[in-house]
């Protein structure tokens, strides 16, 4: 039966606007009864879902009060929930919540073909993201890591944690990295023997910096003639025979050439070609994956602390997996798993550290 009215709040338009709402009672008018429709509008999370959205499309919150659809002056007048803190303290709220549901991901039950790891700088914080590929080639965001540079302890640290929630350190997968040493470092302290990837965009950057303007374009079509070869011995004897070229009048190309050579050609060595090569021979996706989260994180003028970094770096990478699709060449990838099963001799895999362990963000 009815039991009067009392003020209450809505959500309406990116709003909070007050409205009178009834009161109900049991027949026998000891309990007082929740009523559905008023808890459905009165739900704060289409409002804090919509400033997450805005604020990820590149409204700033001085702005946010523009974006709003029309209600009406009087309406408008008595809305609340719209000033600058107001719609900040919304943003924090669900981007803490979208850190949490990132860092919180069971991965028991998934099944990696590939792992991507990139670092993100923000002002001089450096954050360590992980994307991974599933055999059925479906992108996954896997977790971040905050530190002050892209150093192996932080790398260790992310990786352990993939661990402690559940991915199988002996599953077979291939990880696809920068060149960074520090990542190379942490791969091996936690997957020991696993197959490393080298970027070969990142390496032939780094090859035709050490060199002059006028060389540049044959070295750089004679490594990617190097690198698309399906041979790994020929592969490799055409690049080490061009370091050889390189190296009396530029020795530091000829050096950074060398550098993991190697691992610039895993693929090749595991008799991958085709589509997926192409797709897995640079971290493309993990840097798609990384302009998404600059792109979202624009209008950040001062990061004030490593939690509100890992917040937007969490929020641009469930953002960016919105926009996800299989990779190409992803029909191949079961052939890649059947390669480094065959290839790569297992190792024992130390137990990630305590310190490891209390480095995970709250």
């Amino acid at each position: 039966m009815r039991h009067g009215h009392e003020a209450g709040e809505v959500t309406l338009g990116g709003r909070r606007v007050g409205v009178e709402r009834p009161r109900v009672r049991s027949a026998d008018g000891l309990t007082e009864l929740p009523l559905e429709t008023y808890a459905h509008f009165a739900d704060r999370d289409p409002l804090t879902r919509l400033v997450l959205e805005r604020m990820l499309a590149g409204v700033s919150t001085r702005r946010y009060r523009r974006t709003q659809e029309p209600v009406g002056a009087g309406v408008e007048q008595a809305a609340r929930s719209t000033s600058k803190s107001a719609v900040s303290r919304a943003f924090v709220e669900r981007t803490r919540g979208a850190l949490a549901e990132l860092m919180s991901r069971r991965l028991d039950d998934v099944r990696l073909a590939v792992l991507m790891l990139d670092g993100i700088e923000l002002q001089g914080r450096t954050n360590i993201v992980a994307l991974g590929i599933t055999t059925e080639g479906v992108k996954i965001p896997l977790g971040l890591w905050e530190g002050s540079t892209e150093n192996a302890t932080v790398a260790t640290a992310l990786l352990s944690d993939l661990v402690d929630r559940g991915l199988d350190p002996e599953q077979a997968v291939l990880f696809a990295i920068d060149g960074a040493k520090a990542l190379r470092k942490a791969i091996r302290a936690v997957f020991g023997n696993a197959p490393v990837q080298r970027c070969v965009r990142h390496k032939e950057r780094n090859v035709l910096e050490h060199l002059p303007e006028r060389d540049r374009p044959a070295v750089k079509r004679r490594l990617r003639d190097a690198w698309a070869q399906p041979d790994h011995e020929r592969a490799l004897d055409r690049l080490q025979a061009l370091a050889a070229e390189l190296a009396p009048a530029h020795p530091g190309a000829a050096g950074s050439l060398r550098e993991g050579l190697e691992e610039t050609l895993t693929l090749n060595r595991l008799g991958i070609s085709g589509p997926l090569k192409r797709t897995l021979e640079s971290t493309n996706p993990c840097e798609s994956m990384i302009s998404c989260i600059r792109r979202t994180s624009s209008n950040v003028k001062r990061w004030q602390s490593g939690a509100m970094a890992l917040r937007w770096t969490a929020a641009g990478m469930l953002e960016a997996q919105q926009q996800f699709r299989r990779i190409i060449g992803y029909h191949d990838l079961a052939k890649l798993i059947t390669k480094i099963e065959q290839q790569t001799t297992p190792t024992p895999n130390p137990t990630p550290t305590e310190e490891a362990a209390t480095l995970i963000p709250a």
